[in-house]
């Protein structure tokens, strides 16, 4: 998998809701998520009542893709705040009932600023700032948070239709990104991606964006159809497949007057004003 770090796409503005979103993202991982807050030394009970606590947090905040379909939270029994066995050990028995009231719908919506570890928060945030960027530029602010946002609730919904009976939590901004990402692909096809192969020693590489995002796709989609073999458990592919169509059919009627829409770049500017324009 290519893993980027850079785009040479110049902004006629800054992507200041690409960067809210980064940092809302950020913040709810450090300041509510209970596996940061005890690596911070935040949460007093401890690691293991911390494990409990966030299995409890994700099922609170998390989109649950049987609850989605259904309109409704899972009776008693199916979730229920989550403590440390009575014997002491450091598994969670399930308790009920639920010490929570839960809106499906708006579950979609918080579900999109939780993640599960720094890695999950990091790989998400990387491809954000990327390609995000760009995507706000040509959309305009409002209307890129508006696709954004759709772009998750598609995902969720399209992942649950996938698997209807799945009781498990749906945590992350990975569909609406890969929304941002497939919209990317459409309007810029041909924009050069700065990348690292994991298995080329993490030399950098210029590649077009048709091929990173193009090879990303591919592989989620592999991952969801079970094809591939991956050994990321517990990861939803299907909400990145169904994301990433959704942002670029959504963005293909359009593409002409997105790619018009942008600066015209300067091709004898100086090489420090050439950065800032870049946005990085």
């Amino acid at each position: 998998m290519v893993i980027p770090i850079h785009d040479i796409n110049p902004l006629r503005r800054r992507p200041v809701v690409t960067w809210l979103l980064i940092a809302v993202n950020i913040l709810v991982f450090v300041l509510f998520t209970p596996v940061a807050t005890a690596v911070m030394g935040l949460h007093r009970d401890g690691q293991a009542a911390s494990v409990c606590e966030q299995r409890r947090f994700f099922e609170e905040w998390g989109a649950v893709p049987k609850e989605l379909l259904s309109g409704r939270q899972l009776p008693a029994g199916d979730t229920g705040e989550l403590r440390l066995r009575p014997d002491g050990t450091t598994g969670c028995e399930i308790v009920s009932p639920p010490p929570f009231h839960k809106n499906p719908v708006l579950s979609v919506l918080t579900s999109m600023f939780l993640h599960g570890s720094w890695l999950h928060l990091l790989g998400n945030m990387l491809f954000l700032g990327v390609f995000g960027n760009n995507v706000e530029d040509r959309m305009g602010r409002l209307t890129y948070l508006l696709f954004y946002l759709a772009c998750g609730f598609v995902a969720a919904y399209g992942f649950s239709l996938a698997q209807p009976d799945s009781q498990n939590t749906l945590i992350g901004a990975s569909g609406a990104i890969a929304g941002v990402l497939g919209a990317y692909l459409v309007v810029f096809p041909q924009a050069r991606v700065i990348g690292l192969i994991p298995i080329l020693f993490f030399i950098p590489f210029w590649l077009p964006a048709w091929i990173v995002l193009g090879f990303w796709f591919v592989l989620q989609y592999l991952y969801f159809t079970g094809i591939g073999v991956s050994s990321g458990g517990g990861v939803a592919y299907g909400a990145h497949v169904v994301g990433f169509v959704f942002g670029a059919l959504a963005a293909l009627p359009f593409v002409r007057r997105l790619r018009a829409g942008g600066p015209h770049p300067r091709r004898h500017a100086p090489r420090a004003r050439w950065v800032r324009d870049t946005g990085w």
